[in-house]
């Protein structure tokens, strides 16, 4: 732990040494505890973040860079999709994407997010239970999902096979998810093949470039961003483990996505065989103006550009068939080899585009009164996980189904969008259509047969695959 000189000596040089001003306040216990948060700041590193906040903001409130003149859609072979693929080539990808699972070199992880503040509960999103029959949380039926993937490799290879589970979490959500895995007995899965780690914290800055205090003797911390997955990779030997189990592909997702397949067999297949280091699934925009980033190219790099960085002629643009030129919305599921998640994690994380975020972030005020604010007062810095697209060898695009694979959960009821009884729909609805191509047949209040509406189907080996994953 620092001394108070060494702690002053290293404020000093980052120019932050008004968060000292209560110490002669402290009792000896807080005075430990704030020497021990500082002690995981580095002062160049502090200074640096600090004044790239305030300029980061001071640029945000201006105009923002458009990139209309600099974009192109992702060429045509470089994209795969469900729909639009023969049945014999999604069989080939899926018998591809179950054997490098059923021969161990296929991981998942989840980028887990913070607390469910949106949805209106103090506790991590995946721990919440959106009124299915059965009661499941987000994380039952992600663990289940996981189970039965095993089983598919295993039935289909004749050998036992594991689909290690990597947990990210932030600080706050890390003891009660630990909690709750236990008291749920990991969901049926080994424990240990469930590893969760923390993404960093960094420090929310007021807008002249000075740390926050949440507490006399606590700076206000932020989670760093779901790109914070890059240094947390490091921080933690997520890499080494990985490699001591001899996983070479990783699926990423995020955990509010009730529809996700877990390292999805026919995902994991494309990417593989199109010698993929870095793949992403996208879903047709809605609509032109939908709030949804789109993955695209600029200046001939893969990026996903958002909504708000595009003029509404652009986003609005149609082929001749009428479809959508800059269609392809991003759902952040993502996949990466290996080798790329380290070398990202050795040369490019440093590189990662700072993201502002403008929020009100409570604080004591000169006389040591902790003060709510109205209106935005600080700038938290994020980076997003997609933004290593830029540095891939070879990037692909998935297309699937939003229907069949892209739910997400962020507002409480009340909401018109992504909401618990939004994904509740969505995920009943889909069960429907499994049992609908499995061969069921539903009958309405006057006992006549109803007749199904399907978009596209899976071949039937992959309906009876998913359908067996059993997940309400």
């Amino acid at each position: 732990m620092l001394s108070f000189e060494e702690a002053t000596a290293r404020l000093q040089a980052a120019g932050q040494t008004h968060v000292l001003r209560f110490w002669s306040e402290l009792s000896g216990e807080e005075k430990d505890v704030f020497l021990d948060e500082l002690s995981q700041l580095d002062p160049e590193e502090l200074s640096q973040h600090c004044r790239a906040a305030a300029e980061a903001a001071s640029r945000a409130s201006g105009e923002g860079e458009r990139l209309d003149t600099h974009m192109e859609p992702v060429a045509a072979e470089f994209i795969g999709s469900v729909c639009k693929s023969d049945k014999e080539t999604l069989k080939q990808w899926d018998d591809e994407g179950i054997l490098q699972i059923a021969e161990n070199r296929v991981a998942v992880l989840l980028l887990a997010g913070g607390q469910g503040t949106r949805l209106g509960v103090s506790y991590p999103k995946g721990m919440y239970n959106v009124g299915l029959p059965s009661g499941k949380t987000l994380y039952q039926i992600q663990a289940e999902r996981i189970q039965k993937v095993q089983e598919l490799a295993n039935e289909k290879n004749g050998s036992k096979c594991t689909v290690p589970w990597y947990i990210m979490t932030s600080e706050f959500t890390l003891e009660p998810t630990e909690k709750f895995f236990k008291e749920n007995g990991y969901f049926g899965l080994d424990p240990s093949n469930v590893i969760m780690f923390e993404q960093r914290m960094i420090p929310a800055v007021s807008f002249d470039g000075k740390i926050i205090l949440e507490k006399k003797n606590k700076i206000a911390m932020a989670p760093d961003g779901n790109g914070g997955l890059y240094r947390a990779l490091v921080d933690n030997n997520v890499l080494e483990d990985m490699e001591k189990r001899g996983v070479q592909y990783v699926h990423v997702y995020c955990v509010d996505n009730i529809l996700v397949k877990l390292a999805d067999p026919v995902f994991i297949g494309f990417c593989v065989s199109k010698g993929a280091d870095c793949g992403a699934k996208v879903v047709e925009k809605a609509y032109p103006a939908e709030p949804v980033g789109v993955v695209c190219r600029v200046d001939g790099i893969y990026q996903v550009v958002e909504y708000s960085e595009l003029k509404p002629e652009m986003a609005e643009q149609r082929h001749p068939g009428g479809e959508l030129v800059y269609s392809s919305g991003n759902i952040c599921n993502h996949f990466f080899t290996r080798d790329f998640l380290q070398e990202v994690a050795q040369k490019f994380q440093g590189q990662l585009k700072q993201h502002v975020a403008i929020k009100k972030v409570p604080f004591v005020d000169e006389e040591g009164s902790l003060v709510k604010p109205t209106k935005p007062n600080g700038i938290k810095m994020e980076k997003f996980v997609f933004d290593v697209f830029q540095f891939s060898k070879k990037f692909v695009a998935f297309e699937v189904l939003r229907e069949e694979e892209f739910s997400p959960l962020k507002n409480a009821d009340g909401a018109p969008v992504d909401t618990p009884t939004t994904v509740r729909r969505s995920l009943l609805a889909q069960h429907y259509r499994w049992a609908v191509q499995a061969g069921a047949n539903f009958l309405d209040e006057h006992g006549n047969p109803i007749t199904p509406k399907l978009r596209c189907q899976y071949p039937v080996l992959l309906l009876l695959t998913s359908f067996t994953q059993r997940s309400l």
